[in-house]
């Protein structure tokens, strides 16, 4: 064999390296396995034992003479006399009875088999993610963790963030790696009307929850909105870093119930208390050992471990109870932000993979666009305007969504959908021409500034709109780019003075951002004439309400804050006199098509352009 073709043989020959989660994983579900099967063995052994002794019983029967016989008892001719007093009694039982049966616990169970989803499936949180994979390596090798390491596996976790961000599914893909069955509750499901009956379903859900981690290996529960269950009670003895006391006194005590706070403090810790039968034993055997020697006592059994995460989610994380994240309990808090852009790419490919879409979508280009112009969205929002651009799609008679059919989409749950509304003429040239004046400033000015849409189509209370986001994922804003944004707030004022000689009532709300942002610029952000911050004024005159009350209270404050504002319309007004044909273009486009969308903004923009340089050059001949 030649030297280069051997060589290739023995490359392809390689192993590939799993993943070292993944093998712990697999052989944790071997485990699991072996447990369900010894378990299946054991129930079946004693369905045979109860057949046995029931065949025996009907064979005995038999021998006797005396076998069963099938139908409907006779009640005799005076029934009527203890039927209706019995009745009376059961209906009296069940009414007594309806407490104790509200005390089940609320949980939904799911096999590792139902789940359907992994740690493939979650996307956009690849630092909590890695996280969990730890918490869970632990999870799963809990004995060796015990054992040789003399360590506490980590009970509980606390996932924290914004609703849609991905704490149930991902709690779901673990409980399904670690092949463990998944125990999911909303904490609003424990509360009862029955005097105790809460306390009661929190501790059948633990209950439940240790009898499958027993029989199954492992058991992981999920509670959602924790908070319901778990605000801090009233006079709790906070704790500083220092080991120094911070006593908070409540005259009253929140929505979260101290007995509920209670018993789930107490159910935490008591993962390892014996089931029913095991404490059964354990009181025969001290009934017994009251007559033997001390040299001759039996022994008690001892609990065993039981394997069990617990996973709360909340958003109001700060204001749940001081003893429910102390150490041993919920003693780790995962953080689940809103997704980075590359965390949203990565969730665009994984959302449109499932979706039918047009094949301009699977441009490398679009898919960047989109993951840029959804800055603030959570997986779930993200996902949801997919499925409403297939929506639009279905529509208008397609069955695969286009790049339109986001944007329309996008712009529907943003700000809400389009509502036709007649206009008169003057009106409708007056909001086109607000708008262009809008759009005009933001290409001339917001040079990092990308515009997507605009619209002269009612929708909520805006008569019309500019959308528009920065062109890459910014975290900070310089003195120039406020600046900026305010140039454009202004655009749509001065649009309509420099057309029809005065503006109407449609820059209120332009003026309130633009009052809002100057105060924030003199009053927080240091870039006034003072390095005052408003901010901090705790006490005194300046305390209380918000930083634009407190600029605008200061009389330094509010002419920096005015100043500023009209300089601003000033280079405005230079800036669009300057360049009037180009509001012209846009407003005229407004006008044919009443919404223009990303790319048709530019082309309106550089058709103006071309029609400036002509009636340039037409003007040199």
């Amino acid at each position: 064999m030649p030297a280069e073709q051997e060589g290739i043989s023995q490359a392809t020959s390689v192993p590939a390296i799993k993943d070292p989660f993944q093998s712990l994983a697999d052989s944790h579900k071997a485990d699991v396995s072996r447990i369900r099967e010894r378990n299946r063995r054991t129930r079946l052994r004693w369905l045979l034992y109860l057949n046995l002794l029931i065949f025996a019983y009907l064979l005995r029967r038999v021998i006797e003479g005396n076998p069963i016989s099938f139908g409907l008892p006779s009640i005799g001719p005076d029934a009527w006399i203890w039927i209706f007093p019995v009745l009376m009694l059961l209906t009296v039982g069940l009414m007594a009875a309806m407490p104790l049966m509200s005390g089940r616990s609320p949980h939904i169970r799911f096999t590792p088999e139902q789940i359907g989803l992994r740690f493939s499936d979650v996307k956009g949180i690849d630092v909590v993610l890695e996280e969990v994979k730890r918490t869970l390596q632990i999870f799963l090798t809990y004995r060796s963790f015990r054992e040789e390491l003399g360590g506490n596996p980590r009970r509980g976790i606390l996932f924290e963030g914004r609703p849609g961000t991905g704490k149930t599914h991902l709690a779901k893909a673990m409980a399904a790696e670690a092949g463990v069955p998944f125990f999911f509750v909303s904490a609003p499901a424990f509360q009862s009307m029955w005097q105790g009956m809460t306390a009661w379903k929190i501790r059948a859900f633990f209950k439940n929850l240790k009898k499958a981690a027993r029989k199954e290996g492992g058991a992981i529960g999920f509670i959602e909105e924790i908070d319901a269950i778990g605000l801090t009670r009233g006079g709790v003895e906070r704790m500083t870093a220092d080991g120094h006391s911070n006593m908070v006194t409540h005259k009253f005590v929140g929505s979260g119930d101290g007995g509920m706070v209670n018993e789930l403090l107490i159910q935490l810790q008591s993962f390892d208390q014996p089931l029913f039968a095991g404490r059964f034993k354990n009181k025969i055997v001290d009934m017994v050992n009251l007559f033997m020697p001390a040299t001759h006592q039996f022994k008690k059994k001892s609990s065993p471990y039981s394997n069990i995460l617990v996973i709360a989610a909340t958003n109001r994380a700060d204001q749940l109870d001081p003893a429910l994240v102390r150490p041993g309990r919920f003693d780790r808090t995962l953080y689940f932000d809103l997704p980075s852009r590359s965390g949203r790419r990565d969730l665009v490919d994984y959302f449109l993979a499932k979706r039918k879409h047009h094949p301009e979508m699977d441009e490398d280009e679009r898919r960047e666009e989109l993951a840029a112009m959804t800055l603030g969205y959570s997986p779930a929002m993200l996902e949801h305007v997919l499925d409403e651009a297939l929506v639009w799609a279905i529509r208008d008679g397609r069955n695969e969504l286009t790049w339109r059919d986001i944007q329309r989409a996008r712009l529907s749950e943003e700000i809400g959908i389009g509502q036709p509304v007649a206009y008169t003429e003057r009106e409708r040239a007056l909001i086109a021409t607000h708008e262009a004046g809008h759009a005009v400033a933001a290409h001339m000015c917001g040079k990092e500034r990308k515009l997507e849409v605009l619209s002269i189509i009612k929708r909520r209370t805006a008569l019309g709109l500019l959308a528009h986001s920065d062109a890459e994922e910014r975290f900070t804003k310089t003195k120039s780019e406020l600046e900026n944004m305010l140039r454009i707030m202004f655009g749509g004022m001065v649009a309509e003075e420099l057309f029809f000689g005065e503006s109407g009532t449609g820059p209120s709300s332009d003026l309130s951002s633009a009052t809002a942002l100057a105060a924030q610029m003199v009053g927080s952000y240091g870039m006034g004439e003072h390095l005052i911050s408003f901010e901090a004024a705790d006490n005194g005159g300046y305390a209380g309400g918000n930083l634009v009350a407190k600029v605008l209270s200061n009389e330094e404050g509010r002419r920096e804050v005015d100043e500023l504002l009209n300089r601003i319309k000033r280079e405005v007004t230079t800036l669009l006199r300057e360049n009037k044909d180009l509001v012209e273009s846009l407003r005229d486009a407004l006008l044919a098509r009443e919404e223009l969308l990303g790319d048709e903004i530019h082309e309106v923009l550089n058709d103006g352009y071309r029609k400036r340089e002509l009636k340039e050059s037409i003007r040199d001949l």
